[in-house]
């Protein structure tokens, strides 16, 4: 069995696109995944499974979610070790930093510098950002709701094409605890 994480994009957030937690459980178990959480309000939950993929599992989640709620959301799924290697391959001294200086995005498809060309890095210093495995992370020292660099990655002409969900580091170590079975 693979424990995944799948990470729900953009709901519960302003009072729009309401999905409670308990039902979110209650729809995964009902498509025969096995030991369903959530983790916080914000679109989190760990699950195993005997087949399918990331992808697989993505796209049916997001089905699933459109017909019992009537909306449409990004889902993107990952598995417990790639998970772990984005944590272990983070460029930036996490035990160093609070962890609301320090967030990962996730991508559903690599990503290259290429897409990042017309962003000045000098100018948004001390904020940075490197690339990773389908992954990019970012230290913003005054935090995401603050960060000016986190507004320029987030524009259409840099993600266009692609899903792409952003978790602060807490989340981000806790979801490597969760798909290990040790939260």
């Amino acid at each position: 069995m693979t424990t995944y994480a799948a990470l729900l994009r953009g709901i519960n957030v302003g009072g729009a696109r309401k999905l409670p937690m308990a039902d979110l459980r209650t729809l995964m178990t009902g498509l025969g995944l096995d030991g369903v959480r959530t983790h916080l309000q914000s679109g989190q939950a760990v699950f195993g499974a005997e087949r399918g993929d990331e992808a697989s599992w993505a796209a049916e989640l997001a089905e699933a979610v459109r017909e019992r709620f009537g909306f449409t959301v990004d889902v993107l799924v990952r598995d417990h070790a790639y998970l772990r290697s984005v944590a272990d391959n983070c460029p930036f001294g996490a035990a160093e930093l609070e962890p609301k200086q320090l967030h990962v995005t996730y991508f559903d498809a690599p990503v290259t510098a290429d897409r990042f060309a017309g962003i000045d890095h000098t100018a948004l210093l001390p904020e940075e950002f490197r690339l990773g495995d389908r992954c990019l992370y970012l230290l913003a020292p005054d935090g995401l709701g603050r960060s000016r660099l986190a507004a320029e990655l987030s524009r259409p002409r840099v993600t266009r094409g692609l899903v792409a969900t952003t978790r602060n580091w807490n989340t981000v170590v806790k979801l490597v605890e969760l798909t290990s079975g040790q939260g």
